[in-house]
């Protein structure tokens, strides 16, 4: 947020909500529909106190009453009425109604739009605190295609009047921004909280497609949603769009790998399908319903300094050309990723990691910031149904192969880390390759930059003709 300053006053550039609302009302060219369910016409409502609506609102419209709902936009194969199919058919509903309505020769010069959003707001218990889908179609050009920006939001507030408010506001946020910051997503995507606090509501997907977006990787706006705080994960899939974490969680058997993935290797792939085989055999796990995850944190993203975006998008190239789904977290800490993931699953849960990474979890300089140390963090990682598949790690000067039965972790976490062990959650990975233990992704990253051979035979088949038909992490060759 831009701030100016006149005498001892420190004064926003932050447009107001209402000067917002008005600006776009006082654009002869902008016109559209409001279609607003679950919590009010709260966005609408902006406009209209604004002044200057007529020439803005085509109509205004809540379907409250679900066979009404029904009616109109047709009945989802769910029966859910908050999801990302309902807003989408909202959205082109209402947009075909206003092109069957209003003669393009009359109005040649008009830019449409339809603003929807679906929620569901706190329930009375406060147990369930309120979730939605937002999002705008509209144009740049009369003679151009559609744009469209679609978001989900989670909200923080305990109380639906403040939540139905800022709902309200964001959706100023997202059609003013829309139209006036379309040729820089990164700062419309900040321009969502003007005027809104990030502890009262947080933005976990996002997707921007049409002609005006289609040089917008919609993977780095995911990971600008981390790396600006609205959320502290996000998911996107093979096919480079963004997923709702909640939806392809939800009561889901979850496998999560963690690595740099720079690049991914065939150590990385074979810790991927031995833990996957061994996850699956598990009797309390259903392998239809499970989830498998190449997690990568931002501190992993951060650990020369700053995020370098195009060495983000050449790891998630490659993760996405294996057909895996990948979530950029902000959880360094291993038991606040499992407490994440139990937002929206009781069922089995598995880590598959390296010898290194579990023995870090057992050191207590990451636990000193929560009051019950280390003892806290294990309550919070192992209470849940979790399991570590471990993988070994070959020693270079003797050859020996270090796993759960003989790694050495600090003398005062020998008796915890036996508790565990004794216990059945932590599990050796047995039917690894021995011959590839000793490839690593800092290597295989400078040979590539410094132009080496050998490269090639260190990567999981296809890797390396992708990386240098695309020329990443600064390969300079294509053949």
């Amino acid at each position: 947020m831009a701030i100016t300053l006149k005498g001892d006053q420190k004064i926003s550039s932050v447009p107001t909500t209402k000067n917002k609302a008005l600006k776009i009302n006082l654009n002869a060219n902008i016109y559209g529909t409001f279609a607003e369910i679950g919590a009010g016409q709260e966005t609408v409502r902006n406009f209209f106190r604004a002044g200057g609506a007529s020439g803005t609102i085509a109509k205004a419209m809540s379907a409250y009453d679900k066979d009404f709902s029904d009616a109109i936009y047709g009945i989802e194969t769910d029966r859910r009425y908050v999801t990302e199919d309902r807003l989408k058919k909202m959205l082109k509903h209402e947009m075909n109604l206003i092109e069957d309505r209003l003669d393009r020769q009359k109005h040649p010069e008009k830019l449409f739009f339809s603003y929807a959003n679906t929620v569901a707001t706190i329930n009375f218990t406060k147990k369930f605190k309120g979730h939605g889908w937002v999002g705008i179609r509209f144009q740049l050009d009369p003679l151009e295609d559609y744009n469209e920006i679609i978001l989900h939001l989670r909200f923080k507030e305990t109380e639906a009047r403040l939540q139905q408010e800022t709902l309200g506001i964001l959706g100023v946020n997202l059609i003013y921004g829309a139209f006036y910051l379309n040729d820089n997503p990164k700062e419309l995507l900040k321009s969502f909280y003007d005027n809104i606090d990030k502890d009262k509501l947080e933005i976990d997907m996002i997707n921007f497609s049409g002609p005006r977006f289609t040089y917008v990787d919609n993977r780095l706006m995911s990971l600008q949603l981390v790396k600006n705080g609205m959320t502290n994960a996000v998911m996107f899939g093979p096919d480079g769009n963004n997923l709702l974490p909640a939806q392809v969680l939800y009561k889901k058997n979850i496998l999560a790998l963690r690595g740099s993935f720079r690049p991914v290797t065939k150590v990385n792939m074979d810790m991927y399908e031995q833990s996957k085989k061994m996850f699956f055999d598990e009797k309390k796990v259903d392998p239809d319903k499970s989830q498998v995850i190449f997690e990568i944190t931002l501190s992993n993203l951060k650990a020369e300094g700053e995020i370098n975006e195009r060495d983000f998008l050449d790891r998630a190239e490659l993760l996405c050309s294996l057909g895996q789904n990948v979530m950029i977290t902000n959880y360094q800490e291993y038991y606040r990723l499992v407490e994440y993931f139990s937002e929206f699953t009781k069922e089995r849960m598995a880590l598959a990691m390296g010898v290194y990474n579990l023995i870090e979890i057992f050191d207590e300089k990451y636990y000193r910031h929560i009051s019950g140390g280390i003892l806290e963090a294990f309550g919070k990682l192992f209470y849940k149904d979790l399991k570590i598949y471990m993988y070994p790690y070959k020693e270079e000067e003797t050859g020996q192969f270090i796993d759960s039965e003989n790694l050495k972790v600090h003398p005062r976490m020998k008796e915890l880390y036996k508790f565990f062990k004794n216990n059945g959650r932590v599990v050796d990975i047995e039917n690894f390759d021995p011959e590839i233990l000793d490839i690593f992704s800092r290597t295989v990253l400078k040979m590539i930059k410094e132009g080496k051979d050998g490269w090639e035979d260190m990567l999981p088949t296809g890797i390396a003709e992708v990386i240098k038909e695309k020329r990443l992490f600064g390969c300079s060759r294509r053949n």
